[in-house]
């Protein structure tokens, strides 16, 4: 299944996406949260749908489209976990995974705005693959990871590079600013991704090309990701591990290149869909 929710921002409802069309399923009940995926949600949808087939009523077109998910425990981020990434911003390759925290606050819609925070001047981009949490996880084994494993999103981990960089020595201060998390458009559960370890992600800014990756080319696996951080703290149903991103970020080029308002991030990922943010400066409309 695809899952997706929509409305406005705090006030969305819960959908599914089905032959390239969206639905409403709000009469299931509930939403896409910690309780609905620690409580056999996922199954218990399925079963709803199939039994509502032919009545499901269509999403109007244009309707908002938020996070796939409602706001999360924690959304936990794997940094510098393609070896180009790392290259490019000059960093040594990893011997265990970066862990850093995006605020959840900083979730959004996947169409939503960029906002530029204030006494910003270096804004930037990272396409990701996110995996969604299905089931309590604490000291998971490797080789029992997947099993706790709900599904997968597109996750744009925008990041404010001065903030993360040259303001304290912690990344979490450029990286949970308002709107620099827009996750979707939708979350796909495991059966709808063939291979997750050959899922390609590409990003562009204003119709240029920046980013072309592959989830092949991890350094740390997606399996070895839950199991390492799950060593680390408990992820519960409903969180999300976003798990790097491959080389062509703006800090990585001589000189830089950072967003400015008026600027079109477009992104997407093999199975995941596509998402289109604007960049606007604090302030602004």
């Amino acid at each position: 299944m695809k899952l997706i929710r929509y409305g406005d921002p705090g006030r969305e409802q819960i959908g599914v996406h089905l032959n390239g069309i969206n639905y409403d399923v709000s009469a299931f009940g509930g939403d896409y949260d910690e309780q609905f995926f620690g409580s056999n949600g996922l199954d218990r949808l399925e079963e709803f749908v199939k039994a509502n087939e032919g009545a499901l009523i269509p999403i109007p077109e244009g309707a908002r489209l938020g996070s796939p998910i409602a706001r999360p425990s924690k959304i936990v981020c794997i940094g510098l976990n393609y070896r180009d990434h790392a290259e490019e911003t000059g960093a040594k390759i990893p011997t265990e995974p970066i862990i850093f925290m995006k605020s959840t606050t900083s979730l959004s819609g996947p169409f939503d705005d960029i906002v530029i925070p204030k006494n910003s001047s270096k804004t930037d981009w990272e396409v990701e693959v996110g995996v969604v949490i299905g089931r309590r996880a604490t000291y998971v084994e490797e080789s029992a990871a997947m099993d706790h494993v709900a599904g997968y999103v597109l996750h744009n981990d925008v990041s404010e590079r001065e903030f993360q960089l040259e303001r304290g020595g912690t990344w979490d201060k450029g990286k949970g600013c308002d709107t620099f998390a827009p996750i979707g458009p939708f979350l796909a559960t495991p059966q709808e991704i063939t291979d997750i370890d050959n899922v390609r992600l590409w990003l562009t800014v204003n119709g240029k090309a920046y980013q072309d990756g592959n989830t092949r080319n991890l350094i740390f696996s997606i399996p070895f990701i839950i199991s390492y951080v799950s060593q680390f703290m408990t992820l519960l149903p409903g969180d999300v591990i976003s798990t790097g991103t491959p080389a062509g970020v703006g800090l990585g080029f001589q000189p830089p290149v950072y967003l400015k308002p008026g600027d079109v991030v477009e992104l997407g990922a093999d199975g995941l869909g596509t998402s289109r943010q604007v960049v606007k400066a604090y302030g602004t409309d």
